[in-house]
């Protein structure tokens, strides 16, 4: 049994079974090698004390290296390309990707809600080479610092479609699959959104200031920087009313109320376009039932729920049931209090997500040799409002909508010798490239096992 599989269930074990969370943590998150703090609490504030820089992390790139689409992107799976040393530009982004549906003759689309500064979120889609059907979406950029999942994401779809064109394996680092796994992968349906917050992105790529919000300035403060925008992610409609929905003093550290936070979760849910947009992506696909959401840089791949433990005996614990309200998210559950609560999870899906995000780690591991771990959301800590939570959310909304496994990648590691922890250096970088290279091969592949 496989080193993933093995810490998985262990972490199981330790929570009292499938029907609780995941007990551990990644052992990044448990030491801080400054010894200033848990990892988790600096994770979410993202800078280091102000006396270090961003020198020696990797750059922004400048112009456009794809040519307004007519140069494709070149994966590491298939080559070993010059043009992965510094992260892809906002423009570089649109344009990979244009270069990709312009070579492959793949399906664009552009959202309809314009962000704060106008701009557009645009996505493509890349056919089921079996069917006509769209399962799955792959989504990157939703918090502006974390830089190189676009760049990881569409370099990987390169290599894919490369490798089905010329009937080919690809290979990343230890891992390596055959031409037979590449047209296995190839028979799912996948939406990509490769940049849903292109305003935060933008600002964060020219101000080198580890920005994670969007650019509205609606609730924005006098005089205070930081109150402009709100956190993408937890601006989703799960648990959003963390006051009402969650126990109390549970999610201090995971949302805010706060403009000047930068866990901003917006006036209302759905408030910004940005998210609205992901959420229309989602309505125009009646198959959907894979979503992954590309983060760094916890080196943990996480499964629902995201706010609370799961269970699979007792339907009537869901978010819509107002019985439940002020009970959920006490981790572990406080019975003296009367917080005793755990979210229904379908066992069967259950089971097709843990053993996929437990296969995507051990391909992570394999490729590369850094640690990553796999993990039930909840156990990292209760966060209410998180995309990933509401493509799971949508069929407790509406018994016609079929239930889409909601998943989070945080691949790569904190730079601790960097001001910002989430800029990486190139090496750092060239290897989360293999790394999420082997992870979404692993992550088709188990769709199209479990669909």
């Amino acid at each position: 049994m496989k080193t993933a599989i093995i810490i998985s269930l262990l972490c199981e074990l330790l929570a009292v079974g499938p029907t609780a969370v995941s007990a551990c943590l990644t052992e990044a998150d448990i030491h801080d090698p400054r010894g200033d703090g848990l990892l988790l609490n600096r994770r979410q504030e993202g800078e280091e004390p102000s006396n270090l820089t961003n020198e020696g992390t990797i750059r922004v790139g400048t112009g456009d290296r794809f040519d307004n689409g007519t140069i494709l992107p070149v994966g590491i799976g298939s080559s070993s390309p010059a043009n992965i040393t510094t992260v892809y530009n906002v423009v570089e982004i649109q344009s990979a990707s244009r270069a990709l549906v312009r070579e492959y003759g793949l399906d664009y689309f552009e959202t309809p809600f314009k962000t704060y500064e106008n701009a557009t979120v645009f996505g493509f889609k890349v056919p089921s080479a079996a069917n006509a059907s769209f399962s799955v979406i792959i989504q990157t950029g939703i918090h502006a610092r974390e830089r190189g999942g676009p760049d990881h994401l569409l370099n990987f779809l390169a290599d894919l479609l490369w490798a089905e064109r010329q009937g080919k394996g690809l290979i990343y680092g230890g891992m390596e699959y055959t031409a037979a796994e590449v047209r296995r992968a190839r028979s799912v349906g996948v939406v990509v959104l490769p940049l849903v917050n292109p305003d935060g992105v933008a600002y964060d790529h020219a101000t080198d200031s580890c920005w994670r919000k969007n650019r509205n300035q609606a609730s924005a403060l006098p005089n205070d920087t930081n109150s402009v925008g709100i956190d993408l992610n937890r601006n989703f409609p799960p648990a959003w009313d963390n006051a009402k929905a969650m126990a109390p003093n549970t999610t201090d550290d995971a949302i805010s109320a706060d403009p000047s936070s930068i866990l901003f979760k917006g006036t209302e849910p759905l408030s910004e376009p940005e998210s609205k947009n992901i959420v229309w992506t989602m309505d125009q696909m009646p198959d959907l039932r894979w979503f992954l959401d590309v983060h760094s840089m916890a080196g943990v791949m996480l499964y629902g729920w995201g706010h609370e433990t799961n269970q699979g005996k007792d339907k009537s614990m869901n978010l819509l049931n107002p019985a439940y309200d002020g009970k959920r998210g006490a981790i572990p559950n406080n019975r003296a209090l009367g917080y005793v609560y755990s979210e229904y999870y379908d066992q069967h899906e259950y089971d097709a997500s843990t053993l996929t995000a437990a296969g995507m780690v051990d391909a992570m591991v394999a490729s590369g040799g850094r640690q990553y771990y796999a993990q039930q959301s909840a156990g990292l800590y209760p966060a209410p409002g998180a995309a990933s939570d509401h493509a799971m959310y949508r069929s407790l909304l509406d018994p016609v909508t079929k239930w889409a496994n909601g998943f989070t990648l945080e691949f790569g590691a904190a730079n601790f010798d960097a001001r910002c922890l989430f800029y990486p250096t190139v090496e750092s970088h060239l290897l989360s490239t293999v790394e999420t290279g082997a992870a979404f091969m692993e992550f088709l592949l188990n769709v199209a096992k479990f669909s």
